[in-house]
């Protein structure tokens, strides 16, 4: 049965209005993640601003849940939940870009490969993630560590101003100058605090980058591993690449006979000159011989798009994350032992280097509590069949276990998976209590609850 739509929020939304029983619905509720199975009460896909204030008000009016959804890759599937009002910000991406000023300005809604296409028209682009239909919202409100992270610092770094649909139902600017406590606890601090309708970022010279993977046998991960380590240190800032244990996929540069099989590999990306990247790239060869690459100069959105076809929608994730400060030789050894299981293909580990840059921000200059480690590892679990998903989240759950002892206690709250919510303290680290604090001020009835949640 059709519920009816009240005609106060019908008469003020410009956009979409989704209820149970309208033919879109059941497209409308699913998220990325498969697992998630839940049923909202309205999907609201917002045309504007204006439409976002109408959902907001509306969800506090009837004492519902809010969850924002821009790209819809949120692991835990906090873009949707049961009997929950669902702000899809999915029609807001409009991008705006300021060449002379290198600033671009983007809707709610964007996903990074859109923004990237975007800013590549003027050479330009800031720190993305690694997957091009991300949204840029949830990425950078949690951090956003990407290729660029090391030159250009995270993504939340070259964030300088938001426009952010409160709690309150009010459109507030959050910069340097105005509203600033707001501002710092959106860099970092998830979307504990408000619906952002539009970012605006710094942008950096990025034109032709070089760079694309490097398969190595799995048998040699040791040394792969245990090179990166020490090289990354004080490797260029240009330099953005991170090793990954990974399924060779069925692609024309990985021979027939090794496609399925699991490798060490390290995907590059050098923002400068190409001669340069192929001397660093030349040094990961000599460590090891290679047994499939595709490296080269490319535009800095190819690289940023090429593994979308391991991600696609409808997929079942579980995911594990942890900061580290020293890449162990334990460490190193818990990652070749399970690195070694990988399920399938759609299934890897990737460790970010995050110093560089990143390291050039203060601790309590955002709200991103984690300035003291040098990798951010994800154990991203992703498969096809929902029959696999004991066996493959066990693989995850192990896997964590054994680098547990050799990590920070926190992770990444954007890797962060549904059952990490007992550790929202440590995953969102230093900034923890001021970031409380915001929260009191901006959002005491916890309205925005739906994320890696911080309690008022």
């Amino acid at each position: 049965m059709t519920t009816q739509l009240p005609g106060t929020l019908a008469d003020r939304i410009r956009g979409q209005v989704i209820r149970p029983g309208d033919p879109d619905y059941e497209d409308a509720r699913h998220v990325y993640n498969a697992m998630i199975d839940a049923r909202p009460h309205l999907i609201i896909r917002c045309a504007g601003t204006d439409d976002v204030v109408a959902a907001v008000r509306y969800a506090t009016e009837t004492g519902r849940a809010v969850a924002v959804r821009g790209g819809g890759h949120s692991v835990p599937g906090f873009g949707t939940a049961d009997d929950a009002v669902v702000v899809d910000l999915s029609a807001m991406q409009a991008v705006d870009v300021d060449p002379a000023a290198r600033t671009a300005s983007a809707g709610g809604g964007t996903t990074w490969g859109r923004f990237n296409d975007a800013t590549a028209a003027s050479g330009l682009a800031t720190t993305g993630g690694i997957i091009s239909t991300t949204g840029v919202g949830g990425l950078t409100l949690g951090g956003g560590i990407g290729y660029l992270s090391r030159g250009a610092g995270l993504s939340c770094d070259n964030l300088v101003a938001a426009e952010v649909v409160t709690a309150d139902g009010r459109v507030v600017t959050a910069d340097e100058d105005e509203n600033a406590d707001l501002f710092w606890a959106l860099r970092g601090g998830g979307g504990n605090f408000g619906v952002v309708t539009r970012f605006t970022y710094r942008l950096q010279p990025v034109d032709q980058i070089y760079g694309g993977p490097v398969f190595f046998e799995l048998a040699d991960a040791p040394a792969v591993l245990t090179f990166f380590r020490e090289f990354i240190r004080d490797a260029p800032r240009e330099y953005g690449g991170f090793p990954a244990l990974q399924i060779a996929p069925p692609l024309p540069f990985v021979p027939e006979a090794r496609v399925g099989e699991p490798f060490v590999a390290v995907v590059s990306c050098y923002n400068g000159p190409a001669e340069e990247g192929e001397r660093i790239i030349a040094g990961l060869r000599e460590v090891a011989a290679p047994v499939a690459e595709h490296v080269g100069p490319m535009p800095y959105p190819a690289l940023n798009s090429a593994f979308d076809p391991l991600v696609p929608p409808g997929l079942q994730h579980y995911w594990k994350a942890a900061f580290v400060t020293e890449l162990t030789d334990e460490a190193i050894a818990a990652h070749v032992e399970h690195g070694a299981r990988l399920p399938v293909v759609n299934s890897t580990v990737h460790i970010y280097p995050i110093n560089g840059a990143v390291h050039d921000v203060a601790p309590d200059a955002t709200a991103f509590g984690h300035r003291d480690a040098d990798f951010a590892t994800v154990i991203a679990g992703m498969w096809p069949d929902p029959a696999d998903n004991e066996a493959n989240t066990r693989w995850v759950r192990d896997y964590y276990a054994a680098i547990a002892p050799h990590s920070q206690a926190g992770g990444y709250t954007n890797f962060a998976s549904a059952d990490d919510a007992a550790k929202v303290a440590e995953n969102y680290g230093a900034n923890y209590e001021r970031l409380r604090e915001v929260k009191r001020a901006w959002d005491p009835g916890n309205l925005f609850r739906l994320n890696q949640n911080i309690r008022p």
